[in-house]
């Protein structure tokens, strides 16, 4: 029954969006589109509108995007896109991890610094990320134009935690990611899968007691009002993805496809932008939204009990990949050896 359900929902998606997108399909040969996975006015909304601002800018091409829930959840997007319904998607590692599983890399806790300026540093320089990354993605029928940072994991629960032990029973929720699970568990909580659209009423109802997401988001979504308690892990930055349809890039001219590298470079740059002192306006904004909210930030001595649990899911990252995610891991690890000299 689950399998049928699964396939209908698939084939609902991918008619509604055809059904939803056919005029500009009809209107414009010249018009593009784009989904992302966040509302008007987050990290993947400012790189989509300045990815958009270059192309209509430097071509004759409009581009239309579309945000969270226009043309359903992350999945959805996804399969539109390989369809060839959508020309690019945004969508994290959190969620391609189950169609690339390297891709899950970046949710090994405590590999990535905190430091943004060497987070940005780390996306600019890693052969990992630019050149690693690209033919995996292809491999799936993707064009991989750029990875980015969007901001600092924060965990909120629904009460403050300073240890592994407190975690103990708590249900946190994870996207769709098998290693994202693998964490938490070796952190001492249950991991929840649960797609977007369903975290805020889980948290309210008590079906789960807690998520992680970048504070930006946690203020954007209101996570802080159904889930007060914010900790500062210090375990990863979120990171995301842009990337075209293989098929339809191909096709393009030379001129065209350097147009679009070159379009996505300019949003790389306008996002990091935005991002430098988002984390601290976005937690000023719920602070003085909520009396309820309180801020953990874990010494260095609480985040060592978190970090002697990681090694347990580096190992669980080669079993998942194998001698692809061992070359892979060891490439991640010279690149940060680089930015963190």
């Amino acid at each position: 029954m689950m399998s049928i359900y699964h396939h209908f929902k698939q084939l609902t998606a991918l008619s509604c969006a055809a059904a939803a997108l056919s005029f500009s399909t009809f209107a414009s040969a010249d018009t593009w589109r784009y989904a992302h996975e966040e509302y008007e006015g987050d990290v993947q909304d400012v790189y989509a509108h300045k990815f958009k601002q270059y192309i209509e800018e430097n071509s004759e091409h409009t581009l239309q995007v579309y945000r969270f829930g226009e043309l359903g959840e992350s999945d959805d997007i996804m399969e539109q896109t390989q369809a060839g319904i959508l020309q690019f998607v945004n969508q994290s590692p959190g969620f391609t991890g189950a169609l690339i599983p390297e891709a899950q890399i970046f949710f090994i806790p405590y590999l990535m610094p905190t430091d943004m300026e060497t987070v940005v540093e780390f996306f600019r320089q890693s052969k990992a990320v630019n050149d690693s990354f690209p033919k995996l993605y292809e491999a799936q029928g993707l064009e991989l134009l750029k990875m980015y940072p969007e901001g600092e994991m924060v965990m909120t629960v629904d009460e403050p935690i300073t240890s592994p032990e407190d975690l103990k029973g708590k249900k946190i929720r994870v996207m769709t990611n098998p290693l994202l699970s693998s964490t938490y568990e070796a952190f001492g909580a249950t991991p929840t899968p649960l797609p977007w659209g369903e975290v805020y009423g889980a948290l309210q109802t008590n079906m789960i007691q807690g998520q992680e997401n970048p504070i930006f988001w946690i203020e954007s979504g209101g996570l802080y009002e159904v889930s007060p308690n914010l900790v500062f892990t210090n375990h990863g930055w979120f990171t995301t993805a842009s990337m075209a349809n293989k098929a339809f890039f191909d096709k393009l001219s030379a001129d065209e496809q350097q147009m679009i590298r070159d379009a996505s470079e300019y949003a790389f740059n306008e996002t990091v932008k935005h991002i430098r002192g988002l984390a601290e306006k976005s937690l000023a904004k719920i602070q003085n939204t909520s009396d309820n909210v309180t801020v953990t930030r874990l010494t260095d001595a609480q985040i060592a009990k978190f970090k002697e649990r990681a090694p347990q899911v580096e190992a669980t990252f080669y079993e998942m990949t194998g001698d692809s995610g061992k070359q892979l891991l060891d490439q991640f690890k010279q690149d940060l050896k680089v930015v963190t000299k």
